[in-house]
C-alpha cells in the first residue's frame, strides 16, 4: 500500500502524528477511476470530521486528493483507506482547535471470497458505533478470537440480544420474501445504503427490524457486505442458512443498480 498526506507522498513526520489512535476513516473500492457511493463516503468523512475535530472536511480538495494519489500509482483499480486526523492534535487537550490532514492510502484491488463463510456470535457493541473511527482493536480482537475457535469472523451482539453488524461490515437475512436487515446501534456501512436503494429500485420487499439470535432459525439466507464487496454466511454458529446464494444474487443485482461516479 502507498500512502499519501494532503495529496503528497507521506513521510515519517506525518506517519508519527497518524499513531495517535484519534480519527476516522472510509474504505471504497476504485474501478476504472471510478466509485459507487462516492458522495455516501463523503457524507460520512464531513459528518466525522465535525464530530470528532469540530472541523469541515473540503470535498473538492478531497477527490482531487484521491484523484492525484491514483495517478502517482498509475492504477485505475484500487481499494482505497481515506483516514482523517491531524498532525496537530494534542490528547491532552483534545477540545483545542487543530487543521485536519487526510491520509489517503491505494493498496491492490479487493477480491471475494467463493464459499460460505461461518461467523461466531459474540456479545459485543462498538463504542460510538455510528463514526467509523480508528478504534479498531475490538473488531480485530473479536475476529481472531472467532478464528480461534474454527469460525472466519465475528457477528456482534448487543447487551439486549439484538445482533448489530459483524466485525468490519453489515449482515442481511432472507426470510425466504424479504431481506431483513437488523434494528440495533451499528455502523451503517455505505454498502449497506446501497443496497438498500437498490432493493427498493428492484421493487424486493425488505424491512429493518430488531433480529435475536433464536429468530435466525426463520432465516434461510444471510449475506455479509461492506466496502469490498458482499459474501455469504454460511451458518452463524450451529445455524445453517441454505439459501443464502440467492440472497447473495439478489443483493448483486440490487447494488449493480448503483450509479459509478468518475472522479
Amino acid at each position: 500500500m502507498r500512502l499519501f498526506c494532503n495529496g503528497r507522498p507521506v513521510d515519517v513526520d506525518v506517519l508519527a502524528p497518524a499513531l495517535v489512535n484519534y480519527g476516522h476513516f472510509t474504505s471504497l473500492q476504485v474501478r476504472g477511476g471510478a466509485v459507487q457511493g462516492w458522495a455516501l463516503h463523503v457524507q460520512r468523512l464531513r459528518q466525522g470530521t465535525r464530530e470528532l475535530f469540530d472541523a469541515d472536511l473540503d470535498a473538492a480538495s478531497l477527490q482531487r486528493w484521491l484523484k492525484r494519489a491514483l495517478e502517482a500509482c498509475e492504477v485505475g483499480d484500487a481499494s482505497v483507506r481515506i483516514t482523517v486526523f491531524s498532525r496537530a492534535f494534542d490528547f491532552r487537550q483534545p477540545q483545542q482547535a487543530v487543521p485536519i490532514d487526510v491520509l489517503i492510502g491505494i493498496g491492490v484491488p479487493a477480491t471475494m471470497p467463493v464459499a460460505g463463510r461461518a461467523v461466531l456470535a459474540v456479545s459485543y457493541q462498538r463504542e460510538l458505533a455510528h463514526v467509523k473511527h480508528v478504534g479498531t482493536f475490538p473488531l480485530f480482537h473479536y475476529r481472531r478470537q472467532a478464528m480461534a475457535a474454527g469460525y472466519d469472523d465475528a457477528l456482534f451482539v448487543d447487551a439486549a440480544g439484538c445482533i448489530s453488524e459483524g466485525s468490519t461490515w453489515n449482515v442481511a437475512f432472507w426470510d425466504g420474501g424479504r431481506v431483513i436487515w437488523p434494528q440495533a446501534t451499528a455502523l451503517r456501512g455505505v454498502s449497506e445504503l446501497l443496497l438498500m436503494d437498490g432493493l427498493a429500485a428492484l421493487g424486493q420487499g425488505q424491512v429493518r427490524r430488531e433480529v435475536h439470535l433464536p429468530m435466525l432459525a426463520g432465516m434461510s439466507g444471510a449475506v455479509a457486505c461492506n466496502s469490498t464487496g458482499l459474501w455469504p454466511l454460511a451458518r452463524i454458529g450451529e445455524q445453517v442458512f441454505e439459501q443464502s446464494d440467492l440472497l447473495l444474487e439478489l443483493l448483486q443485482r440490487a447494488l449493480g443498480e448503483a450509479p459509478w461516479a468518475v472522479l
